[in-house]
Order: structure tokens, then sequence, then C-alpha cells
């Protein structure tokens, strides 16, 4: 590697594995509690201020700590394990060499690396694009188009472009007002299997998701069996117990394979249900409010081995009265025993607006950030969610060791 080795990074953040006396919540919760509106919540939040930080299952690092590291990144997932995160995330795709990689997307390096302002700009899929007049800047960028060699070479940095760009340099910036550039330089870029030695050294388990091809499959004779299975090898190979790992996908079908061909993977495999993407436009598509919809309904999912399901937050909650309460697709999961996981708790910037698209359906519950912990108290208590992604899991640790989680 050319910059700090995994070792070395894991050996700084205390590992292995991080004992809780390395562990800190930092300013963010007491920040989020002290915006509350006065409550039993808030109480009990504040009561918990002198605890001692422990790791927990339920605080899961998403994509590590995005909010102010670069995703995917060994810095950001050495950040999330010191905030107690206790499960970390690889988003799973592969390079034009069949290696697997970390990354949120096949086809986000143009937003997420300094592609398109390096030696390989002219690898992208669609090199870059100045803007001009009311046409935006643009590119797309693969891991698929370079090798595993060639992306080792590339350096992260927080996903974002600038579309007013005219310069492949320009592009590199528009990092939103809520999110920082401070933590991006000389951030290290991650395989797949460089995520399983560094998580297992930070003391965390696994939630690897094996994200959908920006490529036509079967690619150079690559399926997608091959490739859910290659998913799943690389934690046999490393000896990690499939009681560890929690694998992901938006593709039921891969869900289902993993059911039915590594099955104490498959028992922990988790559903994540992206159907909200036709929401109330086409048939098939799910209102949460509406059981009638939700095809195939949560008791078919469990009848096909599906034990785990995740959503985003906002399927899960709906609004009573003007209180938060859940939702009929939260009720119908947990009556077929489905248990559900959930996303994401801070990817949106601050709440007053009304927290945007992860929280549209409690938008008029929501004025400050303190509505986060009013979200997740809902989610946890009254929905039963088993697991929380937070862009910032120190805020979801805290929450946790305080009521017992």
């Amino acid at each position: 590697m050319t910059r700090l080795s995994l070792t070395l990074l894991a050996a700084l953040a205390g590992t292995t594995a991080i004992a809780d006396a390395h562990l800190s919540y930092g300013p963010r919760p007491a920040y989020l509690i002290a915006q509350m509106d006065d409550s039993p919540l808030k109480t009990k939040l504040e009561s918990c201020a002198a605890q001692t930080p422990a790791r927990t299952g339920f605080s899961i690092g998403h994509r590590g700590a995005p909010l102010m590291f670069p995703e995917h990144t060994v810095e950001s997932n050495v950040a999330a394990a010191q905030m107690g995160a206790g499960i970390l995330e690889c988003d799973v795709t592969f390079t034009s060499d069949l290696e697997l990689v970390c990354r949120h997307a096949q086809n986000d390096l143009h937003t997420t690396t300094n592609i398109v302002a390096s030696d390989l700009a002219d690898n992208c899929t669609t090199p870059f694009s100045p803007a001009s007049g009311d046409t935006p800047a643009s590119a797309e960028c693969r891991t698929s188009d370079l090798t595993l060699a060639e992306f080792k070479t590339l350096s992260p940095k927080m996903d974002a472009a600038d579309n007013s760009a005219t310069t492949p340099e320009a592009y590199l910036g528009g990092t939103a007002d809520f999110r920082t550039d401070l933590y991006s330089g000389n951030a290290t870029l991650m395989t797949h299997a460089e995520s399983i030695a560094l998580f297992r050294d930070l003391g965390a388990k696994f939630t690897p998701e094996l994200k959908s091809a920006a490529v036509e499959m079967p690619y150079n004779g690559f399926t997608q069996a091959d490739y859910a299975q290659k998913m799943i090898d690389a934690y046999k190979a490393a000896g990690v117990p499939a009681s560890d790992v929690w694998a992901q996908s938006f593709n039921l079908d891969d869900v289902l394979y993993w059911i039915e061909n590594e099955p104490e993977f498959g028992a922990q495999a988790v559903y994540l249900d992206d159907r909200y993407e036709a929401f109330d436009e086409d048939e098939g598509a799910i209102d949460p409010n509406n059981p009638a919809t939700f095809k195939p309904t949560m008791k078919d999912l469990a009848d096909m081995g599906v034990n785990y399901i995740a959503p985003p937050l906002w399927m899960l909650l709906t609004l009573e009265n003007g209180a938060m309460v859940p939702s009929a697709y939260a009720q119908e999961a947990t009556a077929a025993g489905l248990n559900i996981i959930t996303w994401t708790l801070e990817r949106s910037g601050p709440l007053a607006s009304g927290g945007g698209w992860y929280y549209q359906s409690v938008t008029d519950a929501i004025d400050n950030d303190g509505d986060y912990y009013e979200v997740l108290d809902v989610l946890a208590q009254d929905v039963g969610i088993v697991g929380m992604f937070s862009d910032w899991p120190a805020t979801t640790t805290y929450y946790a060791n305080c009521v017992g989680l």
C-alpha cells in the first residue's frame, strides 16, 4: 500500500480488538440532546452523560462514518469503530479483473475518488465533460473500468461533485455544507478482503452489501451467482463465522441464493427493500400503510427463508395525531417474525427543515436536530428494530448504551 498499512492504522486505533477504554462518543450526542424539546426521553439521555461507552451491534457504521470521513475508507471505518459501532459495512463491487472492492456503487468513482483528474481519467466509461450553458458537468467512472492495481492508485474523497465545474479539478468539489473535507487527505481505499481483515482487527462484525453491477451480467463469464458466491467465499476463506456476517442485497434473488446455497450465511442474509422506488406509480410498489401493496407479503418472505428485512427508516414510521408511530409495513414485518434493520439515521443534513428524503413520512413532526433521538427512540422501542445504520455511529451507540439495547 502507498499509505499507512491496514495493520498500522488498526494499531493506531487501539486494536486488536478495541477495548472499551478506547471508545469515545465525542461531542455530537451531547449536542443533539441539547437540541431536544423537554421530554422523558431527553431526561433519560441526559442522565447517561457519564456512562462508559461500549461497543454494540445495534450501532452499524454506514460505509464507516461518512458524515466526516470519505466513505468505505480505512479511516472512516476506524472512526466508526472508535464510536462503538459493533457492525461495519463494505458495499461490494468488482473491478475489470473481477476483484472485489468496497464502493457504494460500481459506477461512483467520479464522485468518490480523484479519477477524473488522474492519469486514469480516459479509462472512464464516460470521461469528464465540462459544464456548458444549461448543461451540467458530467462523468461516469466504474470500478469495472479499472484493474485492481489501477483502482488502488486512486485517492478517495467525500462523495460529491461540482456540476457547475469546467475543469476536472473543480469537479472534485461540491461537498455538502453539512459534511466536511477536513479528513479527506490521505484516506485509504479498501478491497473487500482488506475490509474483512480490518473489521476483525477492530473487533467489529460484518455487513457486506452485494451491489448491483453497472455492467451487463454475465460479465466476461462472471455470473450473478458467481458474484454472490465470491463475496461469501471471502469470509469462509478468512475463517469468519457465518454468525458474524449479515450479507445484504437489494436483489431478493441474491438473498434467496444465499439461503439455498450457503444456508449458514443465508440465515442472516438481509433483504434491502427498495420497492418504494415505484411508490404510488407502478403496480407492485409499496405503500407502507397499505399491506395490500406488499408483494411478496411479509409472510411470503418469511416462508422463503428470509429472516431480516431492511427498508429506509421512513417506511417504518407514520403519523397519528401528530405523533410518530409504526407504519403498517413495520407491523406486518413484525407479525411475520422478520427482524428489522433500517437506514440511515444521519444521512440527511440538519433536520430543521424536516429531514428530507429519509424522514418524508414524519416531516411534520421534525423541526430540530434533537429529533434524531426522537425518531431513533420510536424505531427502537415501538417498531423494534434490531439495528440502525448511521453516518455518525456515536449517536446510535450512545442511545443503545443508555437504554440498554
